[in-house]
């Protein structure tokens, strides 16, 4: 995965409590293979077109929203099921984070596998940022090293948790990790043995 630092990219307000992994993905696309195509085309489709196909005036349906890497939404995102295939959908549009207070709890795992940064702010910080977007070119900047998302003037922190966020700042995924630890490991094991060696 790419590690992330520091990511400056467009950024898309959601004001959308309860988003589930369903209307992230609606589950009749998941019988369609991800490659080589992705999942992006089906991200949110229920609400970017009508029963006829043809595009509403959803906000990813704005000129430029396709470049967008950053998506900021309100409580409890990524809700409903474990379907890996929401956090697919996302990447495959170009997303690299999310910004929300809350999100559920298997959707922000499954972020963190793929490369996509969960930053949980508080509400009231949601809705400041939220403002901004509306008041300004809808450009952030996600510090994770800082734990801090800048839009213009304002200047929030998120929360996330110490292990994916040394995974996501240097892009390793769960095998990367435990390599990182390969020597500790190799003494605990080397320790252990000594210690009860008919276990050898």
């Amino acid at each position: 995965m790419e590690p992330i630092n520091v990511l400056t990219a467009l950024a898309c307000p959601l004001p959308l409590e309860n988003v589930d992994t369903d209307q992230l993905i609606p589950a009749r696309f998941m019988k369609e293979p991800r490659l080589p195509r992705g999942y992006g085309d089906f991200l949110l489709h229920d609400l970017r077109f009508d029963r006829n196909g043809s595009p509403t005036d959803f906000v990813l349906n704005r000129p430029g929203m396709d470049k967008a890497g950053i998506l900021v939404a309100r409580r409890n995102f990524g809700a409903g099921s474990s379907r890996e295939a929401a956090v697919y959908a996302l990447v495959d549009f170009g997303f690299r984070c999310v910004v929300a207070p809350s999100f559920g709890d298997i959707f922000a795992s499954n972020a963190v596998n793929n490369g996509l940064l969960p930053a949980q702010v508080s509400e009231p910080d949601t809705e400041r940022l939220l403002a901004a977007l509306d008041a300004m070119d809808a450009r952030l900047s996600v510090n994770l090293e800082a734990q801090t998302i800048a839009a213009g003037d304002v200047v929030v922190g998120f929360e996330i948790n110490p292990t994916w966020r040394l995974k996501l700042l240097n892009g390793w995924d769960d095998i990367d990790l435990t390599l990182a630890r390969a020597y500790e490991i190799k003494t605990f094991r080397s320790g252990y043995l000594r210690a009860f060696p008919w276990l050898g």
